[in-house]
């Protein structure tokens, strides 16, 4: 039996992909291994088997199988939306020496191929102008300067280490590029420049939800990609099973969403029938951060097609909101 395993599975968006792995593959050809820091037990309820795992400890790896592991699925990373206190080094530690440890794990197991998630944040500078597309094949253009920085390079270093395995010996790669995935977190923080700040997709499903206004700042019509976290996965396990050597892809839908329409969705989803939100324009108040992912070559190479448009998305965003799948992952 194949086996996959999942690193960096207790997290937001691993913790999805391992249960969309889990209906996706025939259990009778697929093992799914998810691996995080995190002691749990969450997992068994969608039949995955769980190793506890720190990707910093080289002992930790002796807990994982050695024989029939087909694919690895890279998304453990230090990022900058979870750090409270600036420190460059963890970055430098997991994302760069940790990876090297699942590196040298698929090497000694012959493993057949590696899944590894990168940063939108690597071509972010191309974004100055507005609605401005963003493809797999751009250069890297980002900024030296800020919280994001040294996490980038961690990045882009352990994409380099990739390469080096894959050409020295021969392991196929396949590098997923991220904006911002959307899914449902019972945790509502990030921690922008260390920071703690509620999201604002939960202020305004609150917002929503109490039938009160709400505040759209900036342009209505600027537009960005928001791709749901199943689509995320779908493109992952499509790439485990596809006959190929490499690529290269951003993960998103190809179509732009307005502020606008995000908001209004919102609304249509969350707002009590007889308590509409009103929509409150804010032309003086600054807005963006988003990004628009060509994903032609992920449909070509793949035969990945999105699922989820923005109401379908807030549709998911609510039923996971009453089941809580993962809330004893994101306590704190």
């Amino acid at each position: 039996m194949k086996k996959i395993i999942i690193f960096g599975a207790s997290g937001n968006v691993g913790s999805y992909v391992a249960k969309y792995a889990s209906t996706y593959f025939d259990n009778n050809e697929y093992q799914i291994i998810a691996t995080g820091r995190k002691q749990t037990d969450v997992f068994e309820t969608f039949g995955i088997k769980y190793v506890s795992l720190d990707i910093n400890n080289i002992q930790d790896f002796e807990n994982l199988p050695k024989e029939d592991v087909y694919a690895v699925v890279f998304l453990a990373a230090v990022i900058p939306s979870y750090m409270d206190n600036y420190d460059a080094h963890s970055y430098l530690n997991t994302n760069i020496m940790g990876f090297y440890n699942v590196l040298e794990y698929c090497r000694k197991n012959s493993v057949d191929r590696i899944l590894y998630s990168t940063t939108v944040f690597d071509i972010s500078l191309y974004t100055k102008d507005e609605n401005v597309e963003l493809f797999p094949d751009m250069p890297k253009n980002f900024s030296y300067k800020g919280d994001h920085a040294v996490y980038v390079i961690s990045k882009n270093t352990a994409l380099e280490l990739l390469e080096h395995y894959h050409q020295e010996y021969g392991i196929k790669k396949f590098v997923f590029r991220f904006p911002t995935i959307y899914n449902y977190s019972s945790y509502h923080y990030y921690y922008p420049n260390g920071v703690k700040t509620l999201r604002p997709v939960y202020r305004m499903i609150q917002l929503a939800k109490n039938g009160d206004p709400i505040e759209l700042w900036g342009d209505p019509n600027y537009s960005k990609d928001m791709v749901y976290v199943d689509d995320c996965a779908q493109m992952l396990c499509k790439a485990i099973e596809v006959d190929r050597e490499s690529g290269f892809y951003n993960v998103g839908t190809g179509v732009p969403v307005t502020l606008k329409e995000q908001i209004e969705a919102i609304i249509s989803v969350f707002s009590p029938k007889d308590k509409k939100s009103e929509i409150i324009y804010r032309p003086d108040k600054k807005s963006g951060g988003g990004f628009i992912m060509n994903i032609d070559n992920a449909k070509q190479e793949l035969g990945y097609e999105p699922k989820f448009g923005v109401k379908d998305l807030f549709e998911e965003y609510k039923k996971e909101m009453e089941k809580e799948h993962f809330d004893s992952l994101r306590r704190k």
